[in-house]
């Protein structure tokens, strides 16, 4: 069983990062254009991506999908919210049953590759909202603090750290069909050409993993269709064999009294030959 989280909010129109406000048409592209096969945004602590993969700063877990949806009831209501869903790593849930690592903060790149729209590229857990606060976000734009030298990119900005409800449920390995697999893949927003088609070859090579793996069954199946026939036709000789015997059987005498035993000749000792 893999571990997912339920979908959470990461992200509101309108709140304050570093002195910019998250715009509305970022949080859309965001969800639009969010592919972990093009960049998976990982979860890190504090926006510290430590190269050791041991310590406190190692990847919790990976973003695998954002939703942009507007919240309808609230003090916060019409406003556009980013959701995301994250697999988490086992340290992540456990620090989560403890109620640590509550906030989050995004990394978003506003320009991504120079694509005209915005990306997700990192996503920060931390138990202190203030060290992901507007003052030090605010700071952090001038590029001179060591929060600034966390960014992925100078032009990247982070978001306030804000208190996030996150639940974490156990999901089975379900493996889609080969449609819903063919139509996910034409499903993303391509951004150009190429990208167009690497995912007809994509396509191209899952349908013929599939036939192949398909034909490879077929085969296997057929082989156990030829044993369960070859048992078949022994059984029925088999049958045969017992309703022979039965059939012998029972033309047989079936009486099975002896003569009584001889208890010898009547005749006086006299009248026997003298050896």
């Amino acid at each position: 069983m893999a571990t997912k989280s339920k979908r959470f909010r990461i992200g509101v129109e309108g709140a304050t990062t570093d002195g910019r406000k998250i715009q509305r048409e970022w949080l859309t592209q965001m969800a639009e254009n969010y592919d972990p096969d093009v960049y998976g945004a990982r979860v890190n602590v504090e926006h510290i991506k430590s190269y050791s993969p041991d310590g406190s700063f190692g990847r919790y877990g990976d973003v695998t999908g954002l939703f942009a949806e507007e919240i309808e009831d609230g003090a916060l209501a019409g406003r556009m919210a980013l959701y995301a869903e994250i697999e988490p790593t086992p340290e992540l849930v456990a620090l989560n049953k403890k109620s640590q690592k509550v906030y989050t903060s995004m990394e978003v790149d506003p320009e991504f590759s120079d694509l005209g729209f915005a990306y997700l590229v990192g996503l920060a857990v931390t138990d202190d909202p203030a060290s992901l606060g507007t003052q030090r976000l605010s700071f952090s734009a001038s590029g001179e603090s060591t929060l600034a030298q966390r960014k992925a990119n100078p032009h990247n900005l982070f978001t306030v750290a804000e208190e996030t409800v996150i639940e974490f449920e156990e999901v089975g390995e379900s493996k889609p069909n080969i449609f819903n697999r063919v139509m996910d893949i034409f499903s993303k927003k391509q951004v150009s050409d190429e990208a167009r088609f690497n995912n007809v070859h994509k396509a191209v090579e899952l349908c013929a993993k599939e036939t192949q793996g398909t034909a490879e069954q077929v085969a296997t199946l057929s082989a156990e269709v030829a044993k369960v026939g070859e048992l078949e036709e022994r059984l029925a000789e088999y049958g045969q064999k017992l309703d022979d015997l039965t059939t012998r059987l029972s033309t047989e005498d079936g009486n099975q009294n002896r003569r009584p035993f001889s208890a010898g000749g009547s005749h006086s000792a006299s009248e026997q030959t003298n050896c």
